[in-house]
């Protein structure tokens, strides 16, 4: 019998691991690499900050507009900064296997990984950027970077009709719902005169016009969120790769939605009626949620509904309200986020060893041909139902006690929620790994089970060690309060409130898991009328209105060049008369006096509006530049009588390059064309119909001037500083620098457009496309 060398043996072990990870790692994209990289470093310099007691930073930004960029790491911060990096890392080493397999299955080129891995780190910078930002504008442009970042990576597989109509319902939903946290910021600036949220917590007081402000921008998170009726974009959105579904719906995107609400909690406690808001839609959330959730057979459709509940649960609690529900909702955020980025990525691999298989009935049986993938992921199923020895059981706590400090009805509420998180959970977990195989299952790379187990530890440790993430909760929750929210989260082996209520939610939760009939009829009903009737339905037939109306407001718009720039000075002309309207007219009008000294100009400016009327006469191209020149120069005339001479002879000299500029132009035209352009003759109903728009459009002009002339600004303006920094501009005035600058610009502006045109024709000419 030969003899054995265990340490050989051993050995030999680390050295196939050695190279094994080596292979792994030189088989790892450079942008991989870096991700990951920034990630762990993020997550890391996080932790190091917060235990450091955090970190504030502000500089000016746009002093005059009070903007400042201001930062500050406090618990609530770190909470959600640590996701966002910890799960990061978490998903980039997963993306290091999972994303070239994809594109291979796809056929697409591996350097498509560099965009994948940037518009992540775009979102995860973006995610950093709006969790630290203590300035509502600086929250509201990460806020929009997020939207645009997740939109490239929700279709990122861009030539699947699905994945582009997914992104693009997500952008709309989320980037519209924007726009009303922009018009509360704007609303609350003006009634407490700062950006800044620290000061508007302490300046902002109870009333009807701090209920709207916040209501808006209460929608905007709720939608970001993808709160019921605002959360059908979610599960279409599941057309994106796994990663992204696993780091965006889970741990960031959709988190960054509570994430608003627990930022502007102190406004919002202020509204009792925008926390019975959240009170109704988280409720409606997390029922309509759990109940599509158990209809699903697609994984990740099942896991997105599911996610529509869980935070339908984050929500409720602040509608909730006080400490306890403000603690209860930064703990849950943070288990929810574990333990459902564990369960997509579970997803993922899943598909990826059954050869693309994601439905629930066709698969079972793989925990004996996946089992580190099987046990990590029952641990996070494990945690998301609540169930003892893992940090899921402690949410749910929390949860309960909240509800029970408003009455029985919540709590009843409260449970029901929970029961229905326990089946649709049991449910995936169950049907992917336990039964009769279904689907055979090829051998994956660790990278796809690791950080499913790391994401299960994690779970699992604080089941026994709640420590660290209670005092994390407990840290986002006191910033969120500005006060101490002490979670008090621990096992309690009696018949307390608390523990009856879990026994319930198991047992309702086991109940319909096991009896689908009492559940299915009424499942698929609610299903069935969602797609009839349903928000989706509605968005989708609003966007079909708008298309047509867009359709058909380019249809008219192209008709010719007055239509098109009717197109636009309409809507502008429409606008301010509206504003015109609105405003007093007392004091305006002023008339002063005209003397024999004010004769000259008011000759010279008589000659130049003279003059820009008889430019609608001449037909003749020659005449028609002589007499807009002429036009020119009676205003470079009222410069000189203004005591300007610098400032008229800038604006002769730009009316004679005007003037070469148009004559050049025309002399290179064909002489048919200008001749065939002159003979043309327009009815005598258009020449009346544009004759009275003019007079209109100058009469109101007049007016509107008029009003604003008699009235000059009393407040500060940048005139000061524009006269102050003339001479830097090398001019002895303020009037000449702008002539300069601006009729400079224009004209160069008019030079570059002509001379890319003359290039096209040329080059068409050329290539001899023109006949």
């Amino acid at each position: 019998m030969a003899r054995t060398d265990p340490a050989g043996s051993s050995r030999r072990r680390v050295g196939e691991l050695s190279r094994a990870a080596l292979g792994c790692l030189t088989r790892t994209s450079p942008a991989a690499l870096l991700a990951i990289a920034v990630a762990a470093s993020g997550s890391v310099a996080t932790l190091v900050l917060w235990r450091a007691g955090g970190v504030r930073a502000e500089v000016p930004w746009a002093p005059t507009l009070d903007l400042r960029l201001s930062f500050a790491l406090d618990g609530l911060g770190a909470l959600y900064a640590l996701l966002a990096t910890g799960i990061g890392l978490a998903v980039f080493v997963y993306s290091s296997r999972y994303l070239p397999r994809h594109l291979e299955h796809q056929g697409r080129p591996r350097r498509e990984e560099r965009a994948f891995y940037g518009f992540l780190l775009l979102f995860m910078l973006s995610m950093v950027g709006l969790i630290t930002a203590q300035d509502l504008i600086l929250l509201f442009v990460f806020w929009d970077l997020t939207a645009i970042a997740s939109y490239y990576l929700i279709a990122y597989d861009r030539h699947e009709e699905e994945a582009r109509r997914a992104a693009l319902m997500a952008l709309l939903v989320t980037g519209v719902s924007a726009v009303l946290l922009l018009i509360g910021t704007l609303m609350l600036y003006a009634e407490y005169g700062t950006f800044s949220l620290p000061e508007l917590i302490e300046r902002a007081r109870p009333g009807s016009y701090l209920t709207v402000a916040v209501t808006l921008m209460a929608v905007a998170g709720l939608a970001k969120s993808a709160q019921v009726p605002l959360h059908f974009w979610l599960p279409r959105a599941m057309a994106a790769p796994t990663p992204v579904s696993a780091y965006l719906h889970s741990a960031a995107m959709v988190a960054a939605g509570v994430f608003l609400l627990g930022r502007l909690y102190p406004l919002l406690a202020l509204s009792q009626l925008v926390l019975d808001g959240l009170l109704v839609v988280g409720a409606a959330s997390m029922v309509i949620g759990g109940m599509l959730a158990l209809t699903r057979q697609r994984l990740k459709q099942l896991l997105a509904y599911s996610t529509i509940s869980q935070y339908g649960y984050v929500v409720f609690m602040y509608g909730l309200g006080g400490e306890k529900g403000v603690v209860a909702a930064a703990f849950y955020v943070l288990t929810h986020a574990l333990a459902k980025s564990a369960l997509f990525l579970t997803a993922g691999a899943v598909t990826e060893a059954t050869g693309g298989e994601t439905r629930l009935s066709h698969l079972g049986g793989l925990a004996r041909s996946m089992p580190a993938l099987a046990v990590g992921s029952g641990v996070a199923a494990a945690a998301l139902a609540a169930l003892p020895l893992t940090l899921g059981f402690f949410k749910d706590e929390l949860f309960f006690k909240a509800a029970l400090d408003r009455g029985s009805g919540f709590a009843a509420v409260a449970v029901l929620g929970a029961a229905l998180t326990v089946a649709y959970i049991g449910r995936l977990w169950l049907g992917v790994f336990l039964g009769p195989r279904r689907t055979d299952a090829e051998p994956l790379s660790p990278a796809f089970s690791v950080p499913v187990v790391v994401l299960a530890a994690m779970l699992a440790v604080g089941g026994v060690l709640v420590g660290p993430f209670e005092g994390l909760a407990e840290a986002a929750g006191a910033a969120t309060l500005n006060a101490p929210t002490p979670a008090e989260a621990a096992y309690h082996l009696d018949l307390r409130a608390e523990n009856l209520m879990a026994v319930a939610a198991y047992a309702l939760g086991g109940l319909l898991l096991v009896r689908r009939g009492l559940w299915m009829r009424t499942a698929g009903a609610v299903a069935s009328l969602g797609e009839r009737v349903g928000p989706e339905r509605g968005f989708t037939a609003l966007l079909r209105g708008l298309n047509a109306l867009s359709d058909r407001a380019h249809d008219i718009e192209v008709r010719d060049l007055r239509t098109r720039v009717a197109a636009v000075l309409v809507p502008c002309g429409v606008l301010v008369l509206l504003g015109f309207a609105a405003t007093p007219t007392t004091g305006a009008y002023a008339v002063g006096d005209l003397s024999v000294v004010d004769m000259p100009l008011a000759l010279a400016l008589g000659v130049a509006a003279v003059a820009a009327v008889a430019t609608t006469v001449p037909r003749d191209h020659l005449t028609m530049v002589l007499v807009l020149s002429a036009s020119g120069f009676s205003l470079a005339v009222a410069y000189a009588f203004f005591g300007g001479p610098d400032v008229a002879l800038v604006a002769v000299l730009i009316e004679i390059l005007f003037a070469l500029l148009f004559l050049g132009f025309f002399s290179l035209l064909p002489p048919e064309v200008l001749r065939r352009e002159s003979e043309l003759k327009a009815s005598r109903a258009r020449l009346w119909r544009d004759a009275s728009i003019a007079v209109v459009s100058g009469a109101f002009a007049l007016a509107v001037v008029w009003a604003a002339l008699s009235r000059p600004a009393v407040g500060r303006s940048v005139a000061a500083d524009q006269v102050r920094l003339a001479p830097s501009a090398h001019g002895k005035d303020v009037v000449t620098v702008i002539l300069t600058d601006f009729r400079g610009l224009d004209t160069l502006g008019e030079i570059t457009v002509l001379a890319i045109a003359l290039l096209g024709t040329l080059t068409l000419l050329g290539a001899g496309r023109l006949r």
